[in-house]
């Protein structure tokens, strides 16, 4: 066994076992380097990433290739969610190199940990033939590689403001520039499909997101169509799994029919909350269905008895990607009995396959009842033939040998998922849901919380790694969505501590903008700030909304004026760019009109607050107590004679007080 054996992430763990002299990163790999003057690999990726797996069976476990590498580097394996720190300077430093970005990525380093070379995936062959070139240019060419490192080094340490050419402009904002925003978004739809025209296809929650905020405020029915085309597919797709919940990564293909088949909680956190969002809109049972179903997984497979969230569920089990989750015919007969006929009908199922090798994947592109109907397969007492089919397969899956389970819990995303199940509470009312949501809050500022710092990783009872932009980003979110669904000012007090700790420690007063790491984190060659939206959301666009929505809460104009001067500075990039940027183009929308303040008063306020958190309206912040409190949207309220009062309010002036949602709705419109 390596010095792996000694961490507690599940990938580095996994790579125990190799003949390679693994290091984890740290100062005695990058001393070892530099006193024995050897270049540094760095090899980078995650527990779920398939084609990692791949790399270590052709590569990593193979004793003669671990040979060349221990004897040619400095071998370092890094897992990129425990560290998205390195990952995020080293995946720059690739990218600078016109290499496409991905995982495994490999990096090599010089002794002071600069980057002169990277590729992702590389077969045995062709792997051997790249160490072998690499210790040939380090022995004979160093100052070629010193040379090219240095520029390399020099492009990382640019500013963004400078390397994307942001400048402040005038904190106007404009309606006609959201009907920009859509349009150039537009251009790059797939209207028969949904999502964006392209392949592979990954849910993109913050498009979803802002196509919800824009439609909210436009009306557009384009906007809306388009939601709904790309929510369904995937609702019904085969990145839904049918069976037992949740959502996989992404499609291969155009269809959203196969999945690349792990698991991840960010994935699934995010689309709850779109999920949510989409049902309050529309009502639209599908929605529902898969909030219910997808939380109910996460109860039962990835929840820890501290009440925080693991991380993922592998692609592979027993050396096969999706194996777990695929069918032939013959197996499904035997599990089906009865309900064979009519269930292959909808789904499409044969002998041949709708995938590989004989094995069929679960997959719709229509409503089930409407696929019932079009094959004659509709009964009485259709919903629950079909439910107790899926439930029968769900059974037999329990037999199967289950992927790996990456069961470290990151900050990060466990904020993302407290406020999923935040907004899953907001649009269905079950207590059940609400109950999570404070349990994962209480495990995060209890567990993983230290005088007033967030710990980034969380495993077998310890939490470590200084937190990273991200976790304050995400986990001020969740606080802030616990205490709209709450009332209680623990969240909302700690979200503020969190606010004030990051804009000390992370905020670039020079530029603008929030820096990833922590001013007391481990120095790397460059210090990087996150400014674009992918499959997750850039932590600096999260952050602008927190203080955004903090500063109207807490009546501080330093926040407020800190959350305009960065989205001011991304207005070139929003109008330019927006579907690199669609969460800052969210965060437009909640400036391009007015946010609503809905204050209750009085013994029945979380009633009401449930009552009104049935309707969709994204631009809202909503405040509460069933006695007084001091915050200021809610200072000298006070219920109407015994009866508890709602507020509407804009920018701190309010409306006469009614007690009925009703009424308040009728304001509002």
């Amino acid at each position: 066994m390596n010095r792996l054996s000694q961490q507690t992430s599940p990938y580095l763990l996994q790579h125990a076992h190799n003949p390679v002299d693994w290091y984890p990163w740290g100062d005695e790999a990058l001393q070892k380097a530099k006193d024995e003057n050897k270049p540094i690999l760095v090899s980078i990726g995650y527990s779920a990433c398939h084609w990692c797996h791949v790399m270590e069976r052709e590569c990593f476990e193979k004793e003669p290739i671990a040979a060349v590498m221990n004897d040619f580097f400095v071998c370092i394996k890094v897992d990129r969610e425990e560290r998205p720190d390195v990952d995020a300077v080293y995946m720059d430093a690739v990218q600078a190199m016109g290499v496409r970005g991905g995982w495994p990525l490999n990096v090599f380093l010089l002794p002071d940990s600069k980057p002169f070379y990277g590729v992702t995936y590389l077969p045995a062959q062709n792997w051997v033939q790249l160490l072998t070139s690499i210790n040939n240019a380090y022995q004979n060419h160093y100052d070629e590689l010193a040379n090219s490192a240095e520029g390399f080094v020099q492009n990382m340490v640019i500013s963004e403001s400078a390397k994307f050419g942001l400048t402040e402009s005038a904190s106007e904002y404009n309606l006609a520039d959201l009907d920009l925003m859509f349009e150039s978004l537009q251009q790059n739809f797939d209207t028969q499909k949904g999502g964006m025209d392209r392949a592979p296809k990954f849910p993109m929650p913050s498009i979803y997101k802002f196509l919800l905020r824009y439609y909210d405020i436009s009306q557009n029915p384009e906007a809306l169509a388009h939601l709904e085309l790309s929510l369904n597919r995937i609702a019904l797709g085969g990145i839904y799994d049918h069976v037992g919940g949740g959502w996989a990564r992404y499609s291969v293909d155009d269809e959203w029919f196969i999945p690349h088949f792990e698991k991840m909680l960010y994935d699934n956190a995010q689309l709850l909350s779109t999920y949510a969002e989409a049902y309050a809109l529309s009502k639209n049972p599908l929605y529902a269905d898969r909030i219910k179903k997808t939380i109910n997984w996460l109860r039962q497979e990835m929840l820890s008895t501290d009440n925080g969230f693991y991380s993922a569920l592998d692609a592979d089990s027993e050396g096969v990607e999706g194996k777990f989750y695929i069918w032939t015919e013959q197996e499904l007969k035997e599990t089906l009995a009865e309900d064979f006929e009519w269930f292959s009908k909808i789904y499409r199922i044969s002998k041949k396959g709708n995938w590989e090798d004989g094995y069929n994947h679960l997959h719709l592109t229509d409503f089930v009842e409407s696929v019932a109907g079009s094959q004659g397969v509709m009964a009485e007492e259709f919903s629950e033939r079909y439910q107790h089919a899926l439930d029968k397969l769900a059974q037999k899956r329990t037999e199967r040998i289950r992927p790996g389970l990456d069961d470290k819990i990151l900050a990060s995303w466990n904020g993302l998922m407290i406020k999923g199940l935040c907004d899953c509470y907001r649009s269905l009312g079950d207590e059940s849901i609400r109950d999570l949501a404070i349990a994962t809050g209480r495990f995060i500022s209890d567990g993983m919380t230290m005088d007033g710092k967030l710990l980034h990783s969380y495993k077998n009872g310890v939490a470590t790694i200084t937190g990273f932009l991200e976790d304050y980003a995400a986990i001020i979110q969740g606080y802030l969505a616990l205490y709209q669904i709450t009332f209680d000012e623990f969240w909302i007090k700690n979200a503020q501590l969190l606010a004030d700790y990051t804009i000390t420690s992370f905020y670039d007063q020079s530029e603008g903008f929030f820096n990833f790491t922590d001013m007391h984190a481990e120095a790397l060659i460059a210090r990087k700030k996150e400014l674009f939206d992918n499959v997750i959301p850039g932590s600096n666009s999260i952050m602008a909304e927190n203080l955004y929505l903090l500063g109207t809460m807490l009546d501080r104009e330093d926040y407020g004026k800190i959350a305009d001067k960065m989205l001011s500075k991304m207005s070139k990039l929003i109008l330019g760019e927006v579907q690199w940027v669609t969460n800052w183009a969210a965060l437009y929308c909640l400036r391009a009109v007015p946010t609503v303040e809905i204050a209750i008063v009085g013994e029945d306020a979380d009633a009401i607050r449930k009552d009104f958190d049935r309707f969709f309206i994204p631009n809202k912040i909503v405040m509460g107590t069933a006695t007084s409190s001091d915050l200021p949207l809610l200072l000298d309220k006070t219920d109407i004679n015994g009866k508890t009062a709602i507020y509407i309010c804009y920018d701190r002036t309010c409306l006469l007080p009614v007690n009925k949602v009703e009424e308040a709705l009728a304001q509002l419109r």
